[in-house]
């Protein structure tokens, strides 16, 4: 078995049948792991010929994307959101790199067209999180650059694109640790790029960008319980005036966020208003 496609869910109705549609062409298998979906997230999976898991709703949503992980045969891996989907041309770059020799995939690799761009991006992740995998070595695992849908338009701008994830590995090589909303696969291997790009629906409307938003800005406020941040004034005026303005002028000036249009504008202002929103839902909970 070459590729198993793996993923977690809760109440995903509205998008789950275009994210599994998109892969059957490509997946020898497809495993999901539902967090007990109260509407037809379920029976939406079955009908696509995925393998259903009903496990419970962790608010750290890595666990059960971890156990899709666990339960999966396949030589390779390719874990989604169910607000995902494939393109046409990553689904076919994907069927041919999984086919290929390390050597040919090296080759590759080398001439990806954006190779600059996505180690420009991954040099800010391994800034933000720590080097990821190995520099020498077999690939075992590959970033996919990402479109974003925002209020009706894919962004391009304000640091957005190409938003790397990790999700293509092979089986036994990464796993995740299941500790924070942040963290990124752990792998034991050398990590590249896919050059084609994975769409994300991820807030189609304004409604479900304030709603995810918010379960966001609560796991935000988790971590800095852990942290134990300072109440006090300077972390206050840092949170709440110093860290949303940087944040705002850097994504749209620096990054060009403007490009996108008022797409941008919205989504840099929310983007930059989690500090505030979480620094002041922390004071109140304690």
């Amino acid at each position: 078995m070459k590729l198993s496609v793996c993923l977690a869910t809760y109440n995903e109705e509205a998008t789950i049948g275009r994210c599994l549609a998109a892969v059957k062409g490509i997946a020898d298998e497809i495993i999901v792991v539902d967090g007990s979906s109260t509407d037809n997230t379920v029976e939406i999976a079955k009908k696509n010929s995925a393998k259903v898991i009903v496990a419970d709703n962790h608010p750290i949503f890595h666990i059960n994307k971890q156990k899709a992980m666990d339960g999966a045969k396949g030589e390779w891996i390719l874990q989604l959101d169910a607000d995902e989907v494939v393109s046409p041309a990553l689904a076919s770059e994907i069927k041919e790199v999984i086919a290929m020799t390390n050597d040919y995939v090296t080759k590759y690799e080398e001439g990806l067209p954006s190779k600059k761009l996505f180690l420009k991006h991954q040099k800010l992740i391994d800034k933000r999180d720590g080097r990821v995998g190995e520099e020498e070595g077999p690939y075992v695992a590959f970033y996919l650059p990402r479109l974003n849908y925002f209020l009706g338009k894919f962004l391009k701008y304000g640091g957005v694109y190409p938003d790397g994830a990790i999700r293509l590995v092979k089986k036994g090589k990464a796993h995740l640790p299941a500790k924070s909303v942040h963290e990124v696969m752990q792998v034991e291997g050398r990590v590249g790029w896919l050059q084609n790009d994975l769409y994300h629906y991820d807030s189609p409307t304004f409604k479900r960008y304030i709603e995810r938003n918010s379960r966001y800005i609560n796991l935000i406020v988790d971590e800095m319980r852990q942290g134990k941040i300072k109440k006090n004034l300077i972390t206050s005026v840092d949170f709440i005036l110093i860290k949303p303005l940087s944040w705002f002028f850097l994504t749209q000036i620096r990054h060009k966020g403007i490009l996108d249009g008022y797409q941008g504008v919205i989504f840099s202002l929310f983007s930059a208003l989690r500090f505030p929103r979480a620094y002041l839902r922390y004071l109140r909970s304690s």
